[in-house]
């Protein structure tokens, strides 16, 4: 079968499957040999049918799609899910412990609280894209459970601090050990899935973020029964029971974090292969996993407006979703409730959200767009968020924009970071693409921790006016992208951009990934 893609030779892959000796009870040795063959000049390709060469494929290797696409789902998604569980639940559990007295217990004055939350993020901003350069030397399973194990451990410790030293300390070693897991799960993810198949998976797995915030809510709801038992106090009982709980489930995600599709566990030779080729038509570029790449190519891809504009995006998401995520129980406490009914009311809008998330994700999917559902979403954050902030005599009106902030802010993140991820074509462009845009993303992270201030309780104008505004720069820097995406597919059609791109040498060519003029951005 030839096929017309973008390698400036050609290539041919055998893959032998082996058989008994020719007999009346046996079956004949079987050897299927696919050949791509490749042009001299990208102007002179021939537009292929991705559906049609796939469907074909699958015939010629005797493999059902549809039942090779559930096997993936069941063996990818789930882990990642149980993975962010963990670190969303780790992360943010410092607001519920400060609802049962952890500034006071470790006195804590002025904005110590605050400068604690953003010692987490100066780490995990640095290490973001060395995780992701590194997740390719480190076996996937063994880099991020690992991750886990140890930011599980340091979580168990922060219930033991008994000062801001030892909690400043804690939440920066919880940085460096969660700096490798979101960008590395998205990149991932980035290698299995075609463009329109991707949101519902990226959804799903970030839609645990929700499931993680209610989950948070209710554990501090319950343990304040435990509350002085062994001498510990309840906020304690937090961290250590979820910390606890974080190492256990490392070691069954050992077993279970599926590695690169190309040294899959759970997939065959055969499988491994119809997958790498259906990835490969439907983005018109070779993810080339086997280059070896180098810090010099990390350079070159920042220098593209396609790897910082999502980045600046979700930058401006940030703000109001940690800041959401780290306040919100203080807020609904600020409302009326006691802070044992304000942990039990904050986990339902995380609910409402994950039900949101993943309805809009089939939705994206099926109509293969991106750009609506996220300004979609972008707006009924502010809705949100600005009843939150103006609702200030109005408890109930107020609450009831806690959940529309929650369904709007974390139904945008996975939307965009899905987007920009699969518009990465190469390898090297999903890896540092990711991490960019996380890495630049949570730099966000600092600012929320900073805008919601004792000083400006019961309201949070500051922090709230804040939120809304960061809420349109990401909207602003959104339809940017969208823009770039669009011209950028008029003009990698026409014959001098063909000729420019072609004069480069193959292994830039690569590395370009969906600068490729087969490649079409999704938008």
């Amino acid at each position: 079968m030839s096929l017309a893609i973008q390698n400036s030779e050609t290539k041919q892959e055998n893959i032998c499957q082996s058989s008994s000796d020719q007999g009346s009870s046996t079956n004949k040795s079987q050897e299927i040999i696919l050949t791509t063959t490749t042009t001299n000049t990208i102007k002179d390709l021939k537009p292929i049918d991705p559906k049609y060469e796939t469907e074909q494929l699958a015939k010629e290797l005797g493999i059902n799609h549809k039942k090779l696409m559930w096997k993936i789902d069941i063996c990818v998604v789930p882990p990642f899910c149980l993975l962010y569980f963990f670190a969303f639940l780790d992360r943010v559990n410092i607001s519920n412990a400060k609802l049962y007295g952890l500034s006071e217990d470790l006195n804590l004055t002025g904005t110590q609280y605050n400068t604690a939350l953003t010692l987490f993020f100066v780490p995990y901003i640095l290490f973001e894209v060395l995780g992701n350069y590194a997740i390719k030397y480190v076996k996937p399973h063994i880099w991020l459970s690992g991750s886990v194990f140890f930011f599980g451990a340091i979580t168990v410790g922060m219930g033991f601090a008994k000062d801001f030293s030892a909690l400043a300390a804690t939440r920066f070693l919880l940085g460096i050990a969660e700096s490798a897991l979101f960008c590395g799960v998205f990149y991932l993810l980035a290698t299995y899935y075609s463009k329109a198949e991707a949101q519902k998976r990226f959804s799903a797995f970030f839609s645990c973020t929700a499931l993680s915030g209610a989950a948070s809510g209710a554990i501090a709801y319950r343990v304040v029964e435990m509350d002085g038992l062994h001498g510990i106090s309840a906020w304690r009982w937090i961290f250590i029971l979820e910390g606890c709980a974080t190492v256990i489930g490392s070691f069954f995600l050992f077993f279970m974090i599926a590695d690169f599709p190309e040294e899959s566990r759970f997939l065959n030779a055969k499988e491994r292969t119809f997958l790498k080729k259906k990835l490969e038509w439907y983005s018109g570029t070779s993810s080339a996993y086997e280059l070896k790449n180098t810090f010099k190519d990390v350079g070159e891809c920042l220098k593209d407006w396609l790897i910082w504009l999502p980045a600046l995006s979700y930058f401006g998401l940030i703000i109001p979703s940690y800041g959401y995520a780290y306040f919100a129980a203080s807020i609904i406490k600020e409302m009326g409730y006691t802070a044992v009914v304000a942990q039990q009311y904050s986990a339902y809008p995380w609910v409402a959200a994950f039900v949101v998330i993943n309805i809009t994700a089939i939705c994206s999917d099926f109509v293969k767009k991106r750009l609506p559902f996220f300004l979609g979403s972008c707006l009924v954050a502010i809705a949100g968020l600005s009843m939150v902030l103006a609702a200030k005599d109005f408890p109930q009106v107020r609450y009831g924009g806690c959940f529309l902030a929650a369904s709007g802010l974390y139904t945008a993140m996975p939307t965009l970071v899905c987007w920009a991820a699969l518009n990465n074509g190469s390898h090297i462009r999903k890896s540092v693409g990711t991490a960019w845009q996380i890495g630049i993303g949570n730099i966000g992270g600092i600012i929320a921790t900073f805008i919601f201030l004792a000083k400006d309780e019961p309201y949070y104008v500051p922090g709230l006016s804040t939120c809304i505004g960061g809420v349109c720069f990401a909207m602003i820097t959104g339809v940017v992208y969208f823009i770039l995406c669009w011209r950028l597919n008029k003009v990698k059609q026409t014959d001098s951009y063909k000729e420019k791109f072609n004069a480069k040498t193959e292994r830039d060519q690569i590395n370009l990934g969906d600068r490729n003029p087969a490649f079409e951005y999704l938008y």
